[in-house]
């Protein structure tokens, strides 16, 4: 029953039209290809396809491989001189190719294939998103060191610069090209922070001769350690450009390669051509002999020194050790002419560095036979600890993709250690919004296992950001419920961390950043706008002023809901025109809380709702000090419909207006004269005050006594 139930289904089904998967990401200037397939049709094996542009109010017809003059006037250019074409790739599939592509091309493009089925069933279009993306790839390098000793290293660095607003990621691969031999690839790091070693180089990576430098800011290393002869050549660095198709699988939309630089390497081996000859012959029994040998084409010498010994034969069988000069000039002599060498009777001198001489004072017949001498070179001999130094190196890889707001994103941290031994680690999340920013920590763990949030402070969102070990290098980070203000480019920052026998504390051993992961995806939302307006600009001291920030929103809103959008509002003033920093004045949360910063003068403010998006800042009794631009910044907040999750968007600045407290001259002037008349009026009082009373009480004479008012005498009697 299912059998005959899927096999109608199937008929029934009819015609089937399909497209890749969109959107698909191209770059412009690149050639773009879209196949379009029929399945499942009825008449001619060879089906025709019609390519449309969707566009207002109509589509706009690209091409056809029925009808020639199918393309529309906008197209018909392109399409004759081979920009455009479409190639039949079997009868019942062909493929749309454009071969530069440009930024104008954006756009949904439709695949549609007339009907030559007896009945209308299944689809006969189907649809697929080409988004052009501009071409902002930029490669550059670091020369090396042109010449390397054998046995040194060379670093090859690669610098790279995109627009990753788009969602691209980039791999490096550096490749040695040696003579005329074809280019050989050595290693490929990414996307996503993939490590691919071909060929020969695999097992030289595993034994660390390759070994990636991703502490370089702004570029990518690639260190050959223990560099041999063989390593020399010509080195190129190539960066891909990728994108994530639906579906998970990777496609790399462009390359661009730069030539590192030459490395020649010059070899350790000492090499030196030896000649022997003889200075003095001896004619008769008795006479001396001298013979030299002397080094040539002495080549790499570097710091090691040259030895000789003299070598006697006085049959083919036999060879014996005259005598021996080692590089610190010690004569070793051989066990049959250690008697005549003590006696001086036999010399071995060195005349000059290249020079060795052998001397026979006195020669007999049992000194002939052959002379040949070895020259060997000596190096020093190192002794003490060799110590290695700690390194790791760390990787950060997508583990889950956040293509929209309110899903959950994923990111693994590995970490790749060499010489520690029982070391913890600790892990740090940090956050860039753009490249060249500044970083912001979000959580830590310590090597204790100790989780702390950092520079995470928004309220109710503690719980949506977790930092665990996933194993015994590896850390997991997970950001649930993203938000716009979350895009951003996401990096790891590990430290080793080492305890001394008998200690509690750890000690720092060395650190450690990984490679960029970004967030990044279209927000589908709608858009805010805020205006501010003050009712007056000017103001005396002691009046209210009101500045009122209005919020509008464009596009539709996820429901038509009364709290499906809310925000926070923030009040700044300027008190410097034209200044970058502004003071925080008070600030209103999505749940209404208000916060006011405190103040040191007389002048207060307080803040209103007066509708669902217009708020009001009242500042009472205004004061010179309260003269300045004021500006407001509002965080809208959205609700998903489907889960009932609240979503942060971008913040929203408003313009800014300048409020002048004016200057009152009569306010400013009658407290201080009411104050001077009144202290006039009361030092006048006082000072006659104190002038009677020193009158009457200072200068009253004592003994004064008043006239006895007898009547006048008569004159006679005078």
């Amino acid at each position: 029953m299912l059998s005959c139930a899927s096999l109608f289904w199937g008929v029934c089904q009819g015609r089937l039209v399909s497209v890749p998967a969109g959107p698909l990401t191209r770059v412009k200037g690149q050639s773009v290809s879209i196949s379009c397939t029929v399945t499942d049709y009825e008449g001619p094996r060879e089906q025709d396809f019609d390519w449309l542009a969707l566009a207002d109010p109509e589509p706009v017809q690209v091409i056809s491989t029925f009808d020639s003059s199918f393309s529309d006037a906008s197209f018909r250019q392109r399409v004759a001189s081979g920009d455009i074409s479409i190639e039949r790739l079997a009868d019942n599939k062909v493929e749309l190719t454009i071969k530069a592509a440009a930024v104008t091309d954006n756009g949904v493009y439709r695949c549609r294939t007339p009907s030559t089925d007896k009945s209308v069933t299944g689809n006969y279009e189907a649809d697929v998103q080409l988004r052009v993306i501009p071409d902002s790839l930029v490669v550059t390098s670091d020369i090396p060191w042109p010449v390397v000793t054998e046995g040194g290293s060379v670093d090859l660095y690669c610098n790279a610069s995109w627009d990753s607003i788009a969602g691209t990621q980039l791999s490096f691969t550096w490749s040695v090209k040696k003579g005329s031999s074809l280019l050989e690839e050595l290693l490929t790091f990414g996307p996503e922070g993939t490590v691919s070693v071909l060929g020969s180089s695999a097992q030289r990576y595993a034994n660390g001769g390759f070994r990636l430098d991703l502490h370089h800011r702004g570029s990518c290393g690639l260190v050959l350690t223990g560099v041999l002869p063989t390593d020399q050549g010509m080195y190129v660095c190539t960066v891909g450009e990728w994108t994530r198709e639906v579906g998970g699988a990777w496609y790399r939309l462009q390359e661009k390669s730069v030539d590192l630089g030459q490395v020649a390497v010059t070899p350790t081996d000492t090499d030196f051509s030896a000649v022997a000859s003889a200075l003095v012959t001896p004619q008769l029994s008795g006479d001396p002999t001298e013979l030299e040998c002397r080094v040539t084409n002495v080549s790499h010498l570097l710091d090691r020194r040259l030895g000789a010994s003299w070598l006697y034969s006085p049959s083919l069988a036999t060879t014996v050790t005259v005598a021996s000069l080692d590089a610190a000039g010690v004569l070793v002599p051989g066990p049959q002419h250690r008697g005549r060498l003590e006696a001086s009777l036999i010399t071995l001198t060195r005349d000059d560095p290249h020079a060795f001489k052998l001397r026979l004072c006195q020669t007999s017949e049992a000194d002939a036979g052959s002379y040949a001498c070895v020259i060997t070179a000596w190096s020093p001999a190192r002794q003490g600890v060799n110590l290695e130094h700690p390194t790791i190196n760390v990787v950060a890889r997508r583990v889950r993709e956040a293509r929209s707001s309110g899903a959950t994103f994923e990111m693994s941290c590995q970490v790749v250690a060499k010489n520690l031994r029982d070391a913890g680690f600790s892990v740090a999340v940090l956050i860039q919004t753009e490249i060249g920013g500044p970083s912001r920590r979000i959580i830590s763990l310590s090597p204790s296992s100790v989780l702390r949030l950092e520079d995470w402070s928004e309220p109710g969102r503690q719980d949506s950001v977790t930092l665990a070990r996933s194993g015994p290098a590896e850390f997991r980070f997970r950001l649930q419920g993203v938000q716009v203000s979350d895009r951003g480019f996401y990096t790891c920052e590990v430290a080793a961390w080492t305890k001394q026998p008998g200690e509690e504390d750890w000690t720092k051993a060395v650190s450690g950043e990984s490679n960029k992961v970004q967030i990044s995806f279209e927000h589908t939302g709608p858009s805010f706008d805020v205006s501010l307006s003050s009712g007056t600009i000017g103001l005396y001291p002691w009046e209210t002023a009101k500045v009122a920030c209005l919020m509008s929103v464009s596009g539709t809103p996820p429901n038509a809901g009364k709290y499906d959008i809310v925000y926070e509002m923030r009040w700044y003033i300027t008190r410097l025109r034209g200044s970058d920093h502004p003071t925080l004045l008070a600030s209103m949360d999505r749940w209404g809380v208000v916060r006011k910063t405190p103040r040191n003068d007389s002048s207060d403010c307080s803040l209103e709702r007066t509708g669902p998006r217009s708020y009001i800042l009242n500042i009472h009794s205004v004061q010179d000090s309260d003269t300045g631009e004021y500006h407001c910044i509002a965080t809208p907040w959205i609700r998903s419909p489907a889960s009932g999750t609240w979503s942060k968007a971008p913040d929203v600045t408003s313009t800014r207006v300048f409020i002048n407290v004016k200057f009152a001259f009569w306010d400013s002037m009658k407290m201080p004269l009411l104050y001077g008349v009144c202290a006039s009026v009361a030092m006048g009082i006082f000072s006659l005050l104190l002038g009677l009373i020193c009158t009457q009480c200072c200068f009253r004479n004592a003994a004064y006594k008043p006239r006895v008012n007898n009547k006048l005498m008569e004159l006679d009697m005078d």
